[in-house]
């Protein structure tokens, strides 16, 4: 297996040399690029919304001006993980996370058949929407942004976004706006140029060192696995290196940040792979993008750590990993 890797290298650059280059071309690109994710993007980041939601996901994200799909998708994510059938330890349920009182109150019968059904995503995703415009006609008048003003209500109430005429001096309620409106960033499409990550280069020398490494499934490179790894415990661990925490598995990964395209894609960008390409929480597989199309990952039990072309049929898509999109995700540990 090392010889495979070796003349993937030979195909690609040469070795070690190949590699520093194009960290060196990292760094030159991060002191020259311009523009971000773009503030004002409705439109879905392709599969990172499960498909089965995200027409209602669009649809409803589009209810009043307080809201738009990335940033109800980004609720629902932080909620529920877009599970229908979680149940909190307060009792909130669904995929929403309605809690009974607020549910009899403002749930919905999205889908008009006739029931209001806290477990079904047809009408627990559009009274999410319903409940956070209304809640946004409550605090129209509060001075500030009136969608972290909306947040801030979700969380807190409406009386206390009144009160304290904007988002209150809570820990937790700041806290939930700041997640939401950094994980809306990730779930939307891009409209505008991405910065490349501050961390990259770092992150892909760490990768690089670890080549030929023999693949570990669950492995996190500890002292007692060998020093070993499997796909998201190398990427994790790459990034750990540079002081950004990743989930541990591959499909909540995805959600650190806006996701390029493949024309876009910059050394350091995690690259993901699924049998399923209308679904993020699908993805099976991860590795770090190191430019010329290949990037370096930990593939399968008996093969190593090694370069590999992302250019396959279950490509999915990459995300460009960002300090504060790895902090919002719930699983970040």
């Amino acid at each position: 297996m090392r010889r495979t890797w070796v003349l993937v290298i030979a195909a690609v650059g040469s070795g070690l040399a190949f590699v520093m280059a194009l960290v060196v071309a990292v760094y030159l690109v991060a002191g020259n690029a311009v523009g971000g994710a773009g503030a004002g993007a409705v439109g879905l980041a392709r599969g990172a919304v499960p498909a089965v939601y995200s027409t209602l996901v669009q649809k409803w994200g589009n209810l009043c001006p307080a809201i738009n799909p990335s940033l109800l998708a980004a609720q629902l994510y932080q909620e529920s993980g877009f599970n229908p059938r979680a149940v909190s330890p307060a009792q909130a349920q669904g995929i929403a996370q309605f809690i009974p009182g607020t549910w009899a109150t403002h749930g919905i019968d999205g889908n008009g058949d006739g029931k209001r059904d806290v477990w079904d995503p047809n009408d627990a995703i559009p009274s999410a929407a319903s409940y956070d415009c209304q809640l946004a006609s409550y605090v129209r008048t509060v001075p500030g942004d009136v969608s972290s003003n909306m947040l801030a209500a979700y969380n807190a109430g409406a009386d206390a976004v009144i009160r304290y005429a904007g988002v209150p001096p809570y820990a937790e309620t700041r806290n939930y706006v700041k997640t939401i409106r950094t994980l809306a960033e990730s779930f939307a499409a891009p409209v505008a140029r991405l910065d490349p990550s501050k961390q990259a280069a770092a992150a892909i020398s760490y990768a690089q060192s670890k080549l030929g490494t023999p693949y570990l499934w669950g492995g996190e490179g500890t002292v007692e696995q060998g020093g070993r790894f499997d796909c998201s415990g190398l990427t994790r661990a790459a990034y750990k290196s540079v002081g950004v925490s990743l989930p541990r598995v591959a499909n909540d990964q995805y959600n650190a940040g806006p996701h390029p395209k493949r024309e876009e894609l910059l050394p350091g960008d995690l690259v993901f792979f699924s049998d399923d390409l209308t679904n993020s929480r699908a993805i099976r597989h991860v590795g770090i993008y190191v430019g010329g199309g290949y990037m370096i990952d930990a593939p399968r039990t008996g093969a190593v750590i090694r370069f590999d072309p992302i250019d396959t049929p279950d490509y999915f898509g990459a995300t460009r990993v960002t300090e504060d999109g790895a902090k919002a995700l719930p699983t970040s540990v």
